[in-house]
């Protein structure tokens, strides 16, 4: 109890401590989205929330396979063929979320959707799997699809109903191998239990079938289907959705995005994954896969084929330059006083390195360059914290240059405080540029003979305590981790006003999992005088076969929408089962006070040379209406990055 007052109490200091924006720094940019005619990768305004994804996929399978996708069947092929063509096989770099660094024992796979399609793209077989089961859960129902594990792989299936179906059955659905198999008629998709009772027939002798409709059985390699030789557990609600990806831009700051890696200079190599070092590139790559090469995926029947690099990782680079001449810094800051200033920093990208050596994990070792960098005039101390002020690094004096990514990789969000005065700190040219890993299927890419961009900005911007458990541990005010309750609570920052609020915990449901076990999850704005249901009766449904084996564990997870809250927000994670909490996160969506205009700069090459466009998208009343800008392109486009900045006069 001592303990959780203290949290309290210091919780209370924090916001005491944000200070209101003056008049005039009301305005910067919240949630800039573009997408463009891109038939492929038109960009993340296509699919940063469900609805927007469901629905690009919904045209795209429309465009290839001539059918608008109307049943369960064809909407998890819809689905199927965007995951096979935006997301890679590949290691991820981790995240620290359980305090015990970036190497050890602990489940340490990303099994957050939005992280894992925009920080990553790329996830090994098990990790992307369950990811999969957040869209699943939005496209199908609850607890519609699980994580198989067979011979020497995780693979996938969704539940399906009606028609040939009957009452359910499930299927499988294995983007990660490129693989669905329809029964000899061709009329429905096949379990991994029946595929298993004849291999051979399913995964070789009818590999391009007719009766596939367009599908290649083992599309990435010939001999991925001998994993479903065996049928050994089952994953159920192995992963969760957050928040969807924001990006929130103060004045002075900006965000480029580079396609492939290299950043501005070709040799500039940040990443957050196992360092592969194909073609003498380091970082993350895939020499298999329909990624970058979508249009031959329906209606192959050699594959994907071997290309070394055929996927790679991207980058986003925020540069900040606060000024301090105005009051416009006050719009990053999390506290201030005449003796330092904190900034926050807070993105849905994963802040990445260039490790000191070529080893396959060099980002886990000391000495890694180029994710956070500081410059200025400034000589003053800098200290950083990654649990949102619990506790703090030194990082060392400034002295024109600081590169402080050993403290700040592997990380979303952190915090940095100067040991000085706002106005002290006024003329030194201080600049932060954090380097973050990107996946380069969401960022947006022009078309040949001209191209239309679409530019949307919500004029939201989000504040989170997790994913990792420190960060959540600095918010907790009730309960404990590792018990069967356990409440957490956050505010938006400066004083502004929250507009929705999402949460998840990680449970340890057990092995088999019951059905019999209700979660639930509820929200207060009113300092916990009254409740209201997130997530209401979560159960770990048990439908159609089943292997012997069960995962122990399973996330529950929910959102919604408040009406412009200015209190602290908590949320409560409790069950009638005894069942631990092993860590818990929540996100609360704020208002930015008025929004910027956006410069939208494209930088590409095409058949007449290398091209740099920009065009400013004014703001909106309503910070949700879409324009657009027809772009000049030539033949041949290839985009190499699109920048967003703040522009005002």
């Amino acid at each position: 109890m001592h303990e959780q007052c203290n949290i309290r109490r210091m919780i209370g200091l924090i916001a005491l401590l944000v200070l209101p924006l003056a008049p005039d720094a009301v305005a910067d940019i919240g949630d800039p989205q573009v997408a463009t005619d891109h038939e492929w990768y038109p960009g993340e305004l296509a699919y940063s929330t469900f609805e927007r994804l469901a629905e690009t996929q919904a045209t795209l399978y429309e465009k290839v396979v001539g059918a608008r996708p109307t049943t369960d069947e064809q909407r998890v092929l819809a689905a199927w063929l965007w995951r096979n063509t935006h997301y890679w096989h590949g290691e991820q770099g981790v995240e620290d979320l359980w305090g015990k660094g970036f190497q050890n024992d602990t489940d340490t796979a990303t099994r957050e959707y939005w992280t894992g399609l925009f920080a990553h793209g790329f996830g090994l077989c098990g990790t992307t799997h369950a990811q999969w089961t957040a869209e699943m859960e939005h496209l199908l129902g609850h607890n519609r699809a699980r994580v198989v594990g067979v011979t020497g792989h995780n693979s996938f299936e969704v539940f399906l109903t009606g028609g040939p179906y009957g009452a359910g059955r499930w299927a499988l659905l294995d983007h990660d191998v490129s693989t669905v198999i329809f029964d000899e008629q061709g009329r429905r998709l096949l379990s991994i239990a029946e595929i298993k009772e004849n291999l051979r027939r399913w995964t070789k002798e009818n590999a391009s079938a007719e009766k596939q409709h367009g599908w290649l059985v083992s599309g990435l390699h010939p001999d991925d289907g001998s994993a479903f030789n065996t049928y050994r557990s089952a994953e159920y609600l192995a992963g969760y959705a957050g928040p969807p990806p924001i990006v929130h831009l103060r004045r002075g700051e900006s965000l480029r995005r580079y396609v492939s890696p290299g950043l501005d200079d070709g040799h500039t190599f940040v990443f957050w994954g196992r360092n592969y070092n194909s073609e003498s590139i380091p970082g993350p790559e895939r020499s298999r896969t329909w990624v970058n090469q979508p249009a031959r995926m329906y209606g192959s029947k050699d594959g994907t084929g071997y290309h070394a690099g055929q996927a790679r990782y991207a980058n986003a680079v925020y540069k900040y330059q606060p000024d301090f001449n105005t009051n416009d810094y006050r719009e990053g800051i999390i506290d201030e006083s005449e003796r330092h200033v904190t900034f926050e920093f807070n993105s849905p990208y994963i802040i990445a390195a260039t490790p000191p050596n070529d080893d396959a994990w060099g980002i886990y070792q000391p000495r890694c360059r180029n994710g956070l960098v500081v410059t200025g005039d400034a000589r003053v101390p800098i200290s950083l914290s990654t649990d949102r002020g619990r506790t703090w690094q030194d990082a060392g004096v400034l002295k024109d240059r600081l590169d402080l990514t050993d403290l700040a990789k592997g990380h979303r969000q952190y915090w940095l405080k100067f040991e000085s005065s706002a106005s002290k700190l006024a003329g030194t040219n201080l600049l932060l540029t954090t380097v973050c890993q990107a996946n380069s299927s969401i960022i947006p890419r022009l078309t040949d003979n001209g191209s239309r961009v679409e530019f949307q900005a919500s004029g939201r911007a989000i504040v989170s305590a997790g994913p990792n458990i420190a960060q959540a541990e600095t918010h907790r005010i009730a309960g404990a981790f590792d018990s069967p309750r356990v409440t957490l609570e956050l505010a938006a920052p400066r004083n502004l006003a929250a507009v929705a609020v999402y949460a998840a915990a990680h449970v340890a449901s057990s092995n088999p999992p019951s059905p019999d076990i209700a979660y639930n999850c509820d929200f207060s704005t009113d300092e916990g005088k009254s409740w209201q249901p997130l997530v209401s009766d979560w159960r770990i449904t048990r439908q159609g076969d089943e292997p012997a084996d069960f995962w122990s564990q399973s996330f529950c997870w929910g959102s919604t929408e408040l009406s412009d809250v200015r209190q602290p927000i908590q949320v409560r994670f409790q069950n009638n089962g005894g069942k631990r909490y092993r860590r818990a996160e929540i996100h609360v969506l704020y208002r930015v006070p008025e929004q910027d205009a956006t410069r939208v700069t494209f930088h590409w090459q095409d058949d007449t040379g290398v091209h740099t466009a920009s065009h400013d998208f004014p703001p909106t009343s309503s910070g949700s209406t879409s324009t657009e800008w027809r772009l000049p392109t030539g033949k041949d486009v290839k985009t190499l990055w699109v920048e967003y900045r703040p522009t005002w006069h």
